[in-house]
C-alpha cells in the first residue's frame, strides 16, 4: 500500500463523479480540497460522515474548502446516496479503484474477526498548490468537519 505523507504532491485525479462529469485536482488549483475516502454508500458510519460534512458544507465553502467524496461504488449508487441524504458535494465513482490505490487507502482490514480487502476511511486535505496538507486516518464520522478544520489549523 502506497503511503502519502504531509508535504507530498497529491496524486492527480482523473475520475468521473455521480453524473459522469470528470473531476480533476487541476480544476481546483487555488482552493483547498478535502478528499474523503469512505467504504460504501448507505452504510451507517459512511452515512453519518457524509451527513456531518453536508451539515457543515457552507462553513467549509466559506473557508475556501471544496469537498469531494470517493468510494468504489457506482455512479448510480452515488446518485441514490446523494438524493436520499441531500448531499451537496460530488462523489467520485472509483469502481476500478485507481484513485483509491493512488492515495494508498486500499488494503487489508479486519471487521468482526474477518479479514478482507477494502477502503480505509481516510481524509486528505490538499492545499491550494496541490500538496498534501493533512491526512486524517482516525476519522470521527460524527464530528468530521470539525476534525478537518482542526487539521488545517494545526498545519
Amino acid at each position: 500500500m502506497k503511503h502519502l505523507k504531509v508535504g507530498d504532491e497529491a496524486p492527480e485525479i482523473r475520475a468521473l463523479d455521480e453524473n459522469g462529469n470528470e473531476i480533476t485536482l487541476e480544476k481546483f488549483r487555488g482552493k483547498k480540497v478535502i478528499l474523503f475516502f469512505y467504504p460504501r454508500d448507505n452504510t451507517p458510519t459512511c452515512t453519518v460522515e457524509a451527513c456531518n460534512l453536508r451539515d457543515n458544507y457552507s462553513d467549509l465553502l466559506d473557508r475556501g474548502i471544496e469537498v469531494i467524496g470517493i468510494s468504489a461504488d457506482s455512479g448510480k449508487k452515488h446518485l441514490g446516496f446523494i438524493s436520499k441524504f441531500n448531499l451537496p458535494f460530488p462523489l467520485i465513482a472509483d469502481v476500478d479503484k485507481k484513485v483509491i490505490k493512488d492515495y494508498g487507502v486500499w488494503g487489508s482490514k479486519k471487521f468482526m474477526g474477518r479479514e478482507f480487502e477494502g477502503i480505509h476511511r481516510t481524509t486528505f486535505v490538499i492545499d491550494e498548490n496541490g500538496l498534501v496538507q493533512a491526512i486524517l486516518e482516525k476519522v470521527k464520522a460524527k464530528d468530521h468537519a470539525s476534525q478537518i478544520l482542526e487539521g488545517i489549523v494545526a498545519t
